[in-house]
């Protein structure tokens, strides 16, 4: 996001805070998220998509509530103004295309009205066939869970980004040889995904409160955790919701602490190492090796302070709105292994693969009538996780190597751990602060080294650097 998107952000968030009577909470909170979904969404070359995929953000949270709550949960009576609120919004914004000025909260002009409006009739229709379900069964649950994955795998997969855009650019009759994988910049669907993949698995278990329409919606498109998570949990984040606002001296002051130093982080340290940091360009013109660390290491502390720096920001807005929202670093550069850098680096991301992947998995594995042995479980379990976690960045065989590269050292501390924590818990204190100390630097460097895979674009262009640092080119 922009800095004038963040302060906007934040006058908006102190608006709702401070003014908004308890009544009134969640429906203007619920009016101003969606108006932060295309308000938040970049402009795009491909004709009205950067109001479409706003829209369609919409369209899922609706049609991901339907299937996840029971029916009897469903009264139209409770939910009619939630699904009013949303139609008239996106209604209301596609009205603004006959306005002689542009009001700024989309990022183009919309489309034509008629096709607003059968957009509109084609969610109310599925919506309406859905609620015809008394109970969605397994195979819907899972068939609307491949649904979001594979959207998501279009998403990230380059090559088929660019078929995609080709194909949306031919139906508006534009040209289909300028198609890029960059033209379906859909603002958001990383966290999103995750946020509905969540509710979808604990509906599947039987784990999932019930929550009304609106409450669902500000749940997969709070603003302040839009672009950038944190990740949140719907039973964590509801509870907050339902609490009466009453913000107290230290709310407002944590709120200012968090979104001054998050603003801090992100324009007056992380954009300026951006100016020196590892990328695609400066990756072949460096030619020394002390150079080359340079680099390496501003783009580890950029990658840090700008995600930190949002985080920060994301969690200040939260506060002026009433949610705690969860912790997603804790100084993460200065833990002594691998394993507590990713119990303290982007925790919300690693928390959610360990419930619904690591630990499903390593039960699956050792629960067969031939267990496998530990060893191999573990080995299995680290290395899958951190590759997915990979290609959730990118669908690229640099995120996957990354991915490699942080579940190999992951089973090789596990490993090196079992063999030598008893040997190290009797030495003398002087000598484990220098072990940690030393964890700290090993750990780091790893790291540094890793985020090559992560920052450049090729694995031929990754070796490269590699070779540089170590002054082998």
């Amino acid at each position: 996001m922009t800095l004038a998107l963040i302060l906007v952000s934040i006058v908006v968030a102190a608006m709702l805070g401070l003014v908004t009577q308890n009544r009134w909470r969640i429906p203007l909170l619920l009016v101003s998220c969606t108006l932060a979904v295309y308000a938040f969404q970049p402009l795009l070359p491909v004709r009205s998509l950067d109001f479409w995929l706003p829209t369609a953000t919409l369209a899922l949270a609706i049609l991901a509530w339907i299937l996840t709550t029971p029916r009897e949960q469903r009264s139209w009576r409770i939910n009619w103004p939630a699904a009013v609120i949303l139609g008239g919004i996106v209604l209301v914004l596609g009205l603004t295309r006959y306005l002689g000025f542009s009001p700024h909260l989309t990022a183009s002009r919309p489309p034509q009205t008629l096709q607003i409006l059968t957009g509109l009739a084609a969610v109310a229709l599925i919506a309406f066939l859905l609620t015809c379900l008394t109970k969605p069964g397994k195979a819907v649950l899972i068939s609307a869970f491949v649904f979001i994955i594979l959207i998501f795998i279009v998403l990230k997969v380059p090559q088929l980004a660019a078929l995609v855009s080709m194909a949306l650019r031919s139906l508006n009759h534009q040209s289909t040889s300028l198609a890029l994988a960059q033209d379906l910049r859909w603002l958001g669907f990383s966290y999103i995904a995750f946020r509905l993949l969540h509710t979808i698995r604990d509906r599947q278990s039987g784990r999932l409160p019930a929550v009304s329409l609106s409450e669902y919606v500000i749940y997969v498109i709070f603003f302040p955790a839009l672009t950038a998570g944190p990740i949140d949990r719907i039973e964590r984040f509801v509870g907050d919701l339902r609490r009466p606002l009453a913000l107290t001296a230290d709310d407002l002051g944590e709120a200012g602490k968090r979104l001054v130093l998050g603003l801090f982080k992100k324009f007056a340290v992380a954009d300026v190492l951006a100016m020196i940091a590892l990328n695609g360009t400066n990756a072949l013109q460096v030619r020394s090796a002390g150079w080359a660390w340079v680099l390496l290491y501003a783009y580890a502390f950029q990658i840090y302070f700008d995600f930190s720096g949002y985080t920060d920001i994301a969690i200040g807005l939260g506060r002026l709105l009433g949610i705690k929202l969860p912790e997603n670093f804790k100084a993460p550069y200065l833990k002594p292994n691998l394993t507590q850098f990713w119990n303290n680096w982007h925790m919300t991301l690693t928390q959610w693969f360990r419930v619904y992947f690591f630990n499903p998995m390593t039960r699956a594995l050792r629960s067969g009538k031939r267990p496998l042995p530990i060893p191999v479980v573990i080995f299995i379990t680290q290395v899958a996780t951190m590759v997915l976690i990979g290609l959730w960045h990118g669908v690229t065989f640099n995120f996957v190597v990354w991915g490699l590269w942080h579940g190999l050292g992951l089973f090789v501390h596990n490993r090196w751990s079992e063999l030598t924590r008893a040997r190290f818990a009797v030495l003398p204190l002087r000598w484990q602060a220098a072990l940690n100390v030393g964890g700290v630097l090993l750990t780091f460097n790893f790291i540094a080294l890793g985020w090559v895979f992560f920052a450049l674009p090729g694995l031929s262009i990754s070796v490269h650097f590699l070779r540089l640092l170590f002054g082998l080119v």
